[in-house]
């Protein structure tokens, strides 16, 4: 299958950070840009998903709008978001780092998540074969941090974890491994922004 990739350098350092992005705010964006400098990164590529597997179609929302907020959001010369997922054609993260196979081999790939993806990580498909395709770097959340170093993936996979003092060394670490990364704990929630557009919605219907 062809797809267009990110133009990226052999051997380069590149954070794929994935997500619905429904929508993309600034507390994404901080999660990018410290996985950028902790793990002292070339690129972060943002895959957009067309559809998350764990979620209901009509929660996640018109691709074509995620992936035009995500843009807006994600504005740092090392960040590119991309329709990689929508190319492939895959709906999870195990099948597209399986078709990512050819692109993987030619750089140094490190998966990137939040701890409160972390935290619900045993529930994803074929979650043990994405740990053992790519190192990942897991970054702190509010509310989610200890629930994600004591849940069943952390436990799973607890003689892999890298400490954060070695974080850049996490990329060229063959997998599994893995690393938390603590940061500034930012209040931003996609969920969170949802709810509160609904609500405008309904107290404009209610006034008019």
């Amino acid at each position: 299958m062809m797809i267009h990739p990110p133009a990226f350098g052999d051997g380069q350092r590149i954070g794929l950070f994935g997500g619905s992005f429904n929508p993309a705010h600034r507390g994404h964006y901080m999660v990018a840009l410290y996985a950028l400098k902790t793990l002292k990164l070339d690129w972060v590529w943002w895959l957009v998903s067309p559809q998350n597997p764990l979620k209901d179609a009509r929660e996640t929302g018109a691709y074509a709008t995620r992936m035009a907020a995500t843009r807006a959001v994600a504005c740092h010369p090392r960040f590119v978001v991309t329709d990689i997922e929508q190319q492939l054609g895959t709906r999870t993260t195990a099948e597209t780092l399986r078709k990512l196979e050819p692109v993987l081999r030619r750089g140094h790939f490190v998966w990137i998540m939040g701890a409160d993806s972390f935290a619900s990580f045993h529930h994803w498909h074929n979650w043990v074969e994405i740990a053992e395709r790519l190192p990942m770097a897991i970054l702190a959340r509010p509310g989610y941090s200890l629930r994600a170093l004591g849940g069943p993936a952390a436990t799973r996979l607890d003689q892999f974890q890298i400490p954060v003092h070695l974080a850049p060394r996490l990329v060229t670490t063959p997998p599994p491994a893995w690393c938390f990364i603590p940061m500034p704990l930012r209040p931003e929630s996609s969920t969170a922004i949802r709810k509160g557009r609904k609500a405008v919605i309904a107290s404009s219907s209610a006034a008019s």
